[in-house]
């Protein structure tokens, strides 16, 4: 393989390897708890919404 190929063979694994330890180390990422509350409310309405839609039925 000529030395350009192994170039490119080499940026693309070190972009991937950086973009996957980029990911891990933002996946702990702190929420406020009037974040948390607004989340759960929503996924209450949401949940709510569905069991609505699922009562009607086609």
């Amino acid at each position: 393989m000529p030395t350009i190929g192994w170039i490119f063979l080499l940026l693309a694994l070190a972009l991937v390897v950086g973009s996957l330890l980029m990911l891990r180390d933002s996946a702990n990422m702190p929420i406020s708890k009037e974040k948390m509350a607004r989340i759960k409310k929503q996924k209450a309405e949401n949940e709510e919404q569905d069991r609505k839609d699922d009562k009607g039925g086609w």
